[in-house]
């Protein structure tokens, strides 16, 4: 089981820090994978053709909610990103595995294979980048820690990086991977590339990784080709560089949650336009905004994000 967790990996022949990739941790965000599977190619296949090529460290591609990506669905009985909490986390090794709910069998064996490849691997330092990908179209974007590395490693995706994210919501890969739970420094950050099933999402995820194992020093800046940083930035080309999280319209069950149509990533809006409407009735923005992941979806706890452009 641990073995089909591993998407790829990929062993440097010099020392340096583990990356660790995640794609799918929403089951119906393939395009993570697809980037990683395709990143494990290119880089087994780069020594043969460029023979100066060196990797530092290594790369960890993984599977988030396997089970779910099965079935092509967001999860099967909570949202994964949502249950990375230590109370969660305490449950799950208090039960036998055949007690644990679908997603905790997903997080048991995801620290399982993590703390096995830390062990082999004994690297000094962690990255996790974690792919996503949203229901709806428009930009890209980076959430980071409040860690000035976590930072720093999104600032170089070229991408819009939003602040604040985790306090409107919990138990996030951000939030646990922020910690030292295998004994060793981690530093992570959530990328997202673009809609679903855009196939150019996958390009963008796959420039994502490159521009992070530069970043972090596992591949030298020579061996990346600028077209990476061409896409990033083009399609980021016309959004703020930082901006703030302002609130969040959280969905309770039997809301009948029903998102506008058309809306789309850092659209602006302004205050009391009709953004959706649930078994109250109307809900209007607040205040003058930048919309963020609308939901268009039939899984999902939140509706949407506002957010505004700050300095950086």
């Amino acid at each position: 089981m641990l073995a089909e967790r591993i998407i790829t990996k990929y062993i440097g022949s010099e020392d340096g820090p583990m990356l660790i990739v995640f794609g799918g941790m929403h089951g119906n965000e393939p395009a993570g994978i697809e980037a990683i599977q395709k990143m494990g190619q290119m880089l087994k296949a780069e020594p043969l053709t460029n023979p100066d090529f060196k990797y530092k460290g290594s790369f960890l591609g993984l599977i988030g909610n396997r089970r779910a990506y099965a079935k092509g669905q967001r999860f099967i009985n909570v949202d994964l990103n949502r249950s990375w909490t230590r109370e969660n986390i305490d449950i799950i090794h208090t039960r036998e595995f055949q007690d644990l709910t679908e997603e905790q069998k997903e997080i048991k064996e995801i620290l399982d294979v993590i703390d096995e490849q830390i062990t082999e691997m004994n690297p000094s330092k962690v990255i996790v980048l974690d792919l996503h990908t949203t229901s709806s179209f428009g930009g890209i974007f980076s959430i980071t820690t409040d860690d000035p590395e976590s930072v720093s490693i999104a600032v170089e995706l070229h991408a819009p990086v939003i602040k604040g994210m985790l306090k409107g919501i919990r138990g996030t890969t951000l939030h646990f991977f922020n910690s030292s739970y295998f004994g060793v420094d981690m530093i992570p950050v959530t990328f997202e590339s673009g809609q679903h099933l855009d196939k150019l999402s996958v390009k963008r995820a796959i420039a994502a990784i490159t521009n992070c194992m530069r970043t972090i020093g596992s591949v030298s800046a020579d061996h990346v080709e600028n077209q990476h940083d061409s896409l990033l930035l083009e399609y980021s080309k016309d959004l703020p560089k930082v901006a703030r999280l302002l609130s969040k319209h959280t969905i309770e069950n039997g809301d009948n949650f029903i998102m506008k149509p058309d809306y789309k990533n850092f659209q602006m809006v302004t205050k009391g336009e009709l953004l959706a409407t649930d078994i109250n009735g109307a809900i209007l923005a607040p205040e003058d905004s930048l919309l963020l992941m609308p939901l268009y979806q039939s899984q999902g706890e939140d509706g949407f994000f506002l957010i505004k452009e700050v300095e950086f």
